[in-house]
């Protein structure tokens, strides 16, 4: 019975991590959005996502004989949606689950490894899940509201991507920096070793997993919230820019070299954002 309740459980989390990663695939496809997060036209290029929004055209140019309506005044209608807190909240808490989940697993197992001998349970390791997710769904709430804020002040369009290399370069020397510093280096510590926290503070049952989880779940965005905040030079929308990010993010969080790529990371994101601000300059 254990070994069948395991696997329902593992297939469940796996399935959710699937399911995450569809939805956002079908978003991306009903806005008419490719993995680059760029426009798809229906008989021409990909083109950038904020080229729709220009002067109005996403909203009439599409009009031809009869006012009928083009996929481009759609595929506008749908951006000018993403400026919107009911429409990004539930964006960026399926990008959670899409992106963080994964990076739960080593600590998943390190829980299942102190089952046996400091009494976890099945339970627990629900309520560790439910707790790291809990934490994230709030730090999509917080994202979401940076995004509108960042639309409105006209510092990125409405998909989400820089409106100015300045912005975008800066943004990825600041993320760069923060590989260096003493919080990353803490929670990092506490991602990339979960069998030392839960040493440390192990609870049992639901409840106690849940604690644990939500303690988790705040040092994992502690280390993390840069790779999303990146999302904003990339694309929001961009799923091979934020795969590549969850890719990094799961190798960082290894017990065998997660300790070893988080430093080099932080030079090449700073050496990007030089890059990007000189070209602005060009």
């Amino acid at each position: 019975m254990s070994v069948i309740l395991r696997s329902s459980l593992w297939l469940g989390f796996f399935a959710a991590i699937l399911a995450a990663w569809w939805v956002m695939f079908s978003m991306a496809q009903g806005m008419g959005l490719d993995f680059f997060g760029r426009m798809t036209m229906m008989d021409g290029p990909a083109m950038g996502a904020g080229q729709g929004m220009s002067d109005g055209q996403s909203m009439t140019a599409g009009q031809g004989m009869g006012g009928e309506m083009s996929g481009q005044t759609m595929d506008g209608m749908a951006m000018m949606s993403m400026t919107t807190f009911g429409t990004l909240f539930p964006m960026w808490a399926i990008m959670m689950a899409a992106m963080m989940l994964p990076t739960m697993v080593p600590t998943l197992r390190s829980y299942e490894d102190l089952m046996v001998s400091a009494n976890g349970s099945r339970a627990g390791w629900l309520g560790v899940v439910l707790g790291y997710f809990a934490v994230w769904v709030v730090f999509a709430a917080a994202i979401a509201g940076v995004q509108i804020w960042l639309v409105r002040s006209g510092v990125i369009d409405s998909m989400g991507i820089a409106n100015s290399l300045w912005f975008a370069g800066l943004l990825l020397i600041i993320v760069g920096l923060f590989q260096f510093s003493r919080v990353k280096e803490v929670c990092h510590g506490v991602c990339h070793a979960p069998m030392q926290y839960f040493l440390g503070h192990w609870k049992t049952g639901f409840s106690g997993g849940l604690s644990m989880g939500l303690a988790l779940g705040a040092y994992c965005v502690g280390c993390c919230w840069g790779f999303m905040a990146l999302g904003f030079v990339g694309g929001v929308m961009n799923l091979l820019w934020m795969g590549l990010a969850t890719l990094f993010m799961v190798i960082e969080k290894l017990p065998q070299i997660g300790h070893v790529v988080t430093r080099p990371m932080g030079v090449l994101l700073m050496l990007a954002g030089i890059a990007v601000i000189g070209y602005g300059l060009i």
